[in-house]
């Protein structure tokens, strides 16, 4: 296909060139990965040097370019050093947007919910360039003759005009005051129309930058301002209607079009403008579509903990910021390496990156960039270089729905988020309830992977406890509480061809039971076995729905182990402490997933016997909690 051909050959080509820049100025300061941030300092550059020559500027006949040309000979001559910088970052701005346009096409950037940034685009350049090729005609001097002529031969095609512009430049007593005042209200009108259209371009970019690095700021302005000082902008001889100049020094990056009216028809001048502007326009839309997973896929970011829906296409790192989180990164562009992460479950498309920013080897270990990788299923990653004091998680108002007695001392609480919300998690991760104080108290979600308004937690009553005291006693349906979250990285390592064993404690059970649900929506046939460690057999609960998945699920084995049965319990399983009787059913561990949930102590005694056992060190995946405020990892249940 031509469009992927090109594609390819632009990718190979930046690439290379970026390579080139990235041993020049280093990789956080390629000014090629800066393009967009570029644009909008030289923007700002136009607008502050256009103030200065503006309040010199007289609009008359007889005045308009003696008042241009006096600039040159102001003190120190700071007038043509502006006039010059002036002329050049519009310039520089021109190729910067080119080059952002380009990049974005060959990078595939432009299509699904792009499509609005990269029209807008468009638009912003079109802008650019018609406030710029008025911005010629300012100065009235031969080039500003020529501007302004050779623009009314080629608006003068359309049917709307008729031929009536051009008349206006055949005889000098045609021309006005009142034509400069009218070329000043258009230069001052067009550039605050294209701020507003900047504003809305960026609105769809999170965490856009609207300035580059400073040493790329500085760097800039110094090398446009020696521009000025050794290619200085001059007038080339006042107009004059009555003559043609047969030499003029033209600025191809804007006035290229106006120079082909001298062998082009300006009707085929505008056939040929307007076939490439639509052509540019409808890219996201011509063949061939990009492939792209349906989605929304759901990405979990570690240690944050925090669970966001990807759109078709989107990157890891976009995602992230477009729900407010703080990820590290800086160039977006795949050359600094800063937003490196390991892909903990999942699968992404890698996107193309600087082989310095990440080496094969680390590809090959499930590193990837974020400002490239783009998720293909639901995924988990942890980010390098976070700054954990930044960290932030949403927050909910949730008021409660029900209030269920599993047991004797656990609570099956359902809570409602309000405002028309929902919370996205992944399964096995955790919420915390926040009190009035500011305290936490963590809770496990229940339920498989989902975007939900209704939350339900399974909470043990812990005597004393700061929450629970008042859960078992005060609070009631329809009183409010504030949450926040989703955090942990308790989560379904996937894929993988590993027998999974689940083991828990007491309320150890609730994000086991979510882990459960999501193997099942997955569709995993592997083997499931499910060890559940209680004291007694009335801490037991919802042990029928466990049954009905054995039933449901010819891989799926739930095994109830008491460690403290007595006579009253009646009981005939297993007994002793669940760990035992893993390491009873599995005297070689070795190929298996363990997940492991429950108090510090069951860990600490657990994880080691496992490994004895021959499981690997990085097979057991544990979260443990405590009876107190103190939590250990991830809490399946806080007091």
């Amino acid at each position: 296909m031509p469009i992927r051909t090109l594609q390819r050959f632009g990718q190979r080509l930046f690439l290379a060139v970026e390579g080139l820049f990235d041993r020049a100025f280093g990789s956080r300061l390629n000014p090629l990965y800066h393009l967009g941030a570029i644009s909008y300092w030289m923007f700002w550059l136009i607008v502050a040097t256009g103030f200065y020559l503006y309040a010199f500027y007289r609009t008359g006949v007889d005045t308009t370019y003696a008042s241009v040309q006096a600039l040159s000979d102001s003190p120190w001559r700071v007038g043509g050093i502006m006039r010059s910088v002036h002329r050049y970052a519009s310039d520089a701005m021109v190729v910067t947007m080119l080059l952002h346009l380009l990049r974005h096409f060959v990078f595939g950037n432009f299509r699904g919910f792009r499509a609005f940034s990269w029209v807008s685009g468009v638009v912003l350049l079109w802008l650019a360039y018609a406030s710029g090729v008025n911005g010629f005609m300012l100065p009235w001097d031969r080039l500003a003759q020529f501007t302004a002529t050779r623009t009314a031969e080629w608006l003068d095609a359309l049917p709307v005009f008729r031929g009536a512009l051009v008349r206006n430049f055949v005889l000098a007593e045609n021309i006005s005051d009142r034509f400069f005042s009218l070329l000043s209200f258009l230069h001052i009108g067009m550039p605050l129309a294209m701020l507003a259209g900047l504003w809305i371009h960026t609105q769809r970019v999170p965490a856009a930058r609207v300035m580059p690095p400073r040493p790329i700021a500085i760097g800039t302005l110094l090398a446009l301002v020696a521009l000025a000082l050794v290619l200085p902008i001059g007038g080339q001889g006042p107009a004059d209607l009555g003559s043609e100049a047969a030499r003029l020094s033209i600025d191809w990056f804007y006035l290229g079009a106006l120079a082909l009216l001298s062998n082009w028809s300006p009707i085929h001048l505008w056939w040929a403008v307007g076939a490439a502007t639509a052509l540019i326009f409808v890219l996201p839309w011509l063949p061939p579509r990009e492939r792209m997973a349906t989605g929304p896929h759901r990405v979990t970011y570690y240690p944050i903990g925090t669970t966001v829906l990807a759109r078709p296409g989107e990157t890891l790192l976009d995602a992230g910021l477009r729900e407010g989180l703080a990820l590290p990164f800086e160039c977006r562009n795949g050359g600094c390496g800063v937003c490196r992460a390991s892909v903990v479950a999942g699968e992404v498309a890698y996107g193309p990156v600087q082989p310095s920013a990440l080496a094969r080897a680390d590809r090959a270990r499930g590193v990837v960039l974020m400002c490239r990788a783009s998720p293909t299923s639901d995924v988990s990653i942890e980010v390098e270089r976070i700054d954990r004091e930044q960290l932030a998680l949403p927050v909910y108002r949730a008021s409660i729905v029900s209030m269920e007695h599993l047991t004797h001392d656990v609570i099956g609480l359902v809570l409602g988020i309000e405002d028309g919300r929902q919370i996205h998690y992944l399964a096995g991760q955790y919420l915390n309830i926040v009190l009035e104080d500011g305290e936490r108290r963590s809770y496990s979600f229940t339920h498989a992977s989902g975007s939900t308004d209704r939350i339900e937690l399974h909470i043990r009553h812990v005597p004393g406890g700061l929450f629970t005291d008042r859960l078992f006693s005060d609070l009631r349906v329809g009183d409010s509480l504030q949450i926040e979250g989703p955090m942990g990285e308790f989560v379904l390592r996937e894929p993988s061809e590993r027998p999974l064993i689940f083991v828990a404690g007491a309320t150890g059970a609730a994000p086991v039971r979510s882990l459960l649900e999501e193997a099942f929506a997955r569709g995993i046939t592997r083997p499931l076995h499910f060890y559940w460690g209680v004291r007694k057999r009335r801490d037991l609960y919802r042990c029928d729905e466990l049954e009905a998945w054995a039933r449901e699920h010819p891989n799926f084995h739930f095994v109830p182990v008491l460690s403290a049965a007595g006579p009253d319990d009646a009981w005939a399983g297993r007994t002793g402490l669940v760990h035992e009787a893993i390491l009873a059913d599995f005297p070689d561990l070795a190929g298996h997933l363990v997940y492991a949930c429950g108090s510090v102590r069951m860990i600490a005694a657990a994880r080691p016997a496992f490994i004895a056992q021959g499981l690997d060190e990085n097979a057991c995946l544990s979260d443990a909690f405590a009876g107190t405020a103190t939590v250990a990892v991830q809490p399946a249940g806080g007091d």
